[in-house]
């Protein structure tokens, strides 16, 4: 318990760089709260708890590579402490409002759906409050409880990632032509001479039910869409919150590529971790090879095609070779395994849990 003249320590935990500066601008004009650091991932915020030494902690529940309710259930094993949930999915009955408080959370906070900074604003002297009562709220280790029956939240909609070169175009016109209007949003890198990406991408359009498309620097991923680069440029998925972006750049090439299926494999495990379920296609080469086994390293699920009906069994095969693919398959099962694939892998290669992270 802090002493009267002691203003309490906070560390905020979300993914959102928007939500981590309001929160800490918010808390922060209590002379009664200090933040002592804001930080996008359970990862860093178990770091920053061993630095800093919060007395309470903000923790959002969609968050990559772990998720919120996960983080805590570690935390309150290992080093028990005040924490009030703030989350777009901590509506008051909501299932994951009574686990997270199962395991041990003193308090939640709605995140508002619509206008997030206004709303967030709008309610920072109720938040300010919340965080200042749980500061003072004594919290027993999770041991200590009846076992919590908590079930994997995937708070994120899974993300669909592609990538082909040599006899590319085809495979990747199969793939796409069975998907469904409403399947997951879908990122592609296929190496294609820029002058041709344009009518590659029209051509796909016209003949898949989803939307197909160039995509466009800091626009959504959305459902029913597939999104490719421009012509020379690198496409990366990040998030923000609860929503995938898209992000264009004309950088150096990656394996001699630009656009380079590698620079966007890596950028999916990054922001999509377990919601991510990708497929390396025919292509010669190696790239996109270490992508796919750093999404499989973040828990997602990774496919490879098969040498039998690959063009050329470069980029796949050196996948196979690495161990970066769960799933090989012939191309006319790789759209269905790809909305089949359960993006919770139990092979989660590559994340370690060490401590309460």
């Amino acid at each position: 318990m802090n002493g009267p003249s002691r203003p309490v320590r906070v560390l905020v935990v979300d993914d959102s760089a928007l939500v981590r500066s309001l929160l800490t601008e918010i808390l922060g004009s209590s002379a009664e709260i200090t933040v002592v650091g804001a930080v996008a991932d359970p990862y860093a915020a178990r770091d920053a708890i061993k630095r800093l030494e919060p007395d309470v902690l903000t923790l959002d529940v969609e968050m990559p590579r772990m998720d919120g309710l996960t983080f805590l259930r570690n935390l309150m094993r290992l080093r028990p402490m005040p924490v009030v949930m703030v989350s777009s999915l901590t509506e008051r009955g909501a299932q994951v409002t009574l686990d997270a408080l199962e395991l041990g959370a003193v308090d939640f906070v709605s995140k508002p759906k619509i206008d997030l900074k206004r709303g967030l604003e709008a309610s920072g002297q109720d938040l300010v409050d919340r965080v200042l009562q749980a500061s003072r709220a004594r919290v027993a280790r999770l041991d200590d409880r009846r076992p919590a029956r908590i079930r994997t939240y995937r708070t994120t909609d899974s993300i669909l990632a592609i990538g082909a070169s040599t006899g590319g175009t085809e495979a990747i016109r199969q793939v796409l032509e069975a998907f469904p209007p409403d399947a997951p949003p879908t990122v592609v890198t296929q190496h294609i001479p820029g002058s041709f990406s344009t009518p590659f991408v029209e051509r796909l359009d016209r003949s898949a039910a989803i939307r197909v498309k160039h995509a466009e620097d800091g626009e959504p991923a959305l459902k029913g869409h597939a999104y490719f680069p421009p012509g020379e440029h690198h496409l990366r998925l990040v998030r923000s919150g609860a929503r995938y972006l898209c992000r264009l750049d004309a950088g150096p090439p990656v394996n001699r590529h630009r656009p380079s299926v590698d620079v966007l494999f890596h950028s999916v495990a990054e922001a999509a971790g377990l919601n991510a379920r990708a497929a390396l296609l025919t292509g010669m080469g190696a790239d996109g090879a270490e992508g796919l086994l750093a999404i499989r390293g973040a828990g997602g699920h990774t496919i490879a095609q098969d040498e039998e009906s690959s063009v050329v069994w470069g980029m796949p095969g050196a996948a196979v070779a690495r161990g970066a693919a769960i799933d090989v398959r012939p191309l006319h099962q790789i759209a269905a395994a790809l909305l089949q694939a359960d993006g919770a892998s139990s092979t989660h290669n590559g994340v370690p849990n060490h401590g309460y992270a």
